[in-house]
């Protein structure tokens, strides 16, 4: 703690032994408070004719000295609202002990009569008032706010107090997240709730966090999937289901990633990949337009638009347009993998065929899709859990939707054969054994669930925090959680 603050902070532990000496109590149990402040700002000019006293509470947010007069703004969450407080309408000690004791953060109530002031203001003019809450530090300037960008990540609480931008931000996300379960459930999805912590680590490829549980004796993992899970319950007859949660991967932290992150994942019987990509296409736009208010949105420098129709373009046409590699899909692995290198792009130890043609495509395609744009027609190879094409059998029905140059969804035509299931999983752990980290584990439970009878099905992962990040127009994935991952801050033992 900087000096400043640690002698800000003792002049306010001062002020708070003022109180106690006087029997005050700087942290009540309990406040009269009669109205928020936006339902005294909507009922306000009744209220005022009516000259009827009440009494409002909230953090002081400015405070404004003229001699024997003191205005004051407080915020309860709901709006801002003035206070005036005048020495020679009430009692001496009821003035005099807000100027002494009252600072910028507290949060105090006020009982008094409304009026509007000559600049047109309304207001509280205050006849008593208790402190509720006394802050020991002082808040950031609120023409500055916090300006270390960590410090924000850090203390989400004052970034959200002190910047309406930051604030709208978090409200849209709620919004979007609300709009998105009632699209579903009207939609006849179930929303349900599966294991975070779990035995096996699939349904995804990705390095999982790992840790033990002492009482039973055996290693469990964060999940970095729902998917088998969801998959089990349509097996067990329900033909809707969805959730809506936190994911971890044990992943780098980048612009669009962080280890802990907001997804929606649904699955519906007798549904497949196209039949979700038109309802996907059709979800997302209308999620737009109420969150938003316009099917336009700015990301960036650019607008993208989900009025209008999604492209659908194949992943192989895509590589040769931007990076001009022609015939791709028919190469073998060696041929790619020198090709690769002529594109700056490294092979790493233990990598499949999959995973180079997905860093071809993060480094010369995914930027280029600014409007939202299916990609379809994927190798066997990237993804264990997807049928195989009936007419192309060494592809399989997955898509992804990109978005500004973001993938936001993964989805496909789940595969519900336990024979060709086995077969996949036991291929993903040969590229475990090779060095593969992110490889699919071998679910046994899982392929015994689908021996008694998995539905044919559609499956759906959408990234809610990356869809924030769009609507939001914001280009890092923190600013749209409220609580990043961030290093562990060092802090002062000195602090009394």
């Amino acid at each position: 703690m900087s000096s400043f603050l640690e002698e800000v902070r003792d002049e306010r532990i001062k002020k708070l032994n003022v109180l106690k000496a006087k029997g005050i109590k700087p942290y009540p149990v309990s406040t009269k408070r009669d109205y928020s402040l936006a339902q005294v700002l909507k009922e306000f000019d009744t209220l005022a004719e009516e000259k009827k006293t009440v009494t409002l509470a909230g953090r002081i947010m400015s405070l404004r000295g003229q001699g024997a007069i003191l205005f004051f703004n407080i915020n309860d969450g709901t709006a801002l609202f003035q206070g005036l407080l005048k020495k020679d309408e009430v009692e001496e000690k009821i003035f005099s002990l807000f100027s002494d004791i009252v600072d910028l953060g507290d949060f105090i109530e006020i009982t008094g009569t409304l009026f509007v002031t000559k600049r047109g203001e309304k207001t509280l003019q205050v006849t008593e008032w208790k402190l509720l809450s006394k802050s020991l530090r002082p808040l950031p300037d609120k023409w500055h706010g916090l300006q270390d960008v960590e410090e924000r990540f850090r203390k989400r609480y004052l970034d959200i107090l002190m910047s309406e931008e930051v604030r709208e931000r978090f409200i849209t996300r709620s919004r979007f997240v609300s709009e998105l379960r009632r699209a579903l459930e009207e939609s006849d999805f179930m929303e349900v709730e599966t294991p975070i912590l779990q035995p096996i680590a699939g349904g995804a490829t990705a390095k999982p966090f790992e840790t033990h549980h002492h009482a039973l004796d055996i290693c469990l993992f964060l999940r970095i999937a729902p998917e088998l899970y969801l998959k089990e319950l349509l097996v067990a007859g329900l033909p809707k289901v969805y959730e809506i949660g936190r994911l971890f991967r044990n992943e780098g932290i980048d612009v669009t990633h962080n280890p802990e992150f907001t997804t929606v994942e649904f699955y519906e019987a007798y549904a497949d990949a196209s039949k979700h990509m038109i309802f996907l296409e059709k979800l997302l736009r209308n999620l737009a337009e109420k969150v938003t208010g316009n099917t336009k949105v700015v990301f960036g420098e650019r607008e993208i638009d989900f009025g209008k129709k999604f492209d659908v373009v194949s992943f192989f046409d895509l590589i040769e347009k931007y990076s001009g590699l022609k015939d791709a899909a028919k190469l073998s692995f060696d041929e790619l993998a020198i090709k690769a290198k002529k594109l700056g792009v490294e092979v790493g130890k233990g990598e499949g065929i999959e995973k180079i043609f997905d860093a071809i495509y993060k480094k010369y395609v995914r930027h280029e899709l600014i409007q939202p744009t299916f990609i379809t027609d994927y190798l066997l190879a990237f993804s264990p859990l997807a049928k195989k094409q009936e007419e192309h059998p060494e592809m399989i029905e997955r898509y992804q939707l990109i978005v500004g140059g973001l993938e936001v969804v993964n989805g496909f035509s789940e595969l519900n054969d336990p024979i060709d299931q086995r077969e996949r999983f036991t291929e993903q752990e040969k590229s475990r054994g090779a060095g593969d980290e992110e490889a699919q584990p071998k679910d046994e439970e899982y392929i015994e669930a689908m021996e008694y009878g998995m539905p044919p099905a559609g499956g759906v992962g959408l990234s809610i925090d990356r869809m924030i990040m769009i609507l939001t127009n914001t280009k890092n994935i923190r600013e749209v959680i409220l609580f990043p991952t961030l290093r562990p801050k060092q802090y002062s033992t000195t602090v009394r």
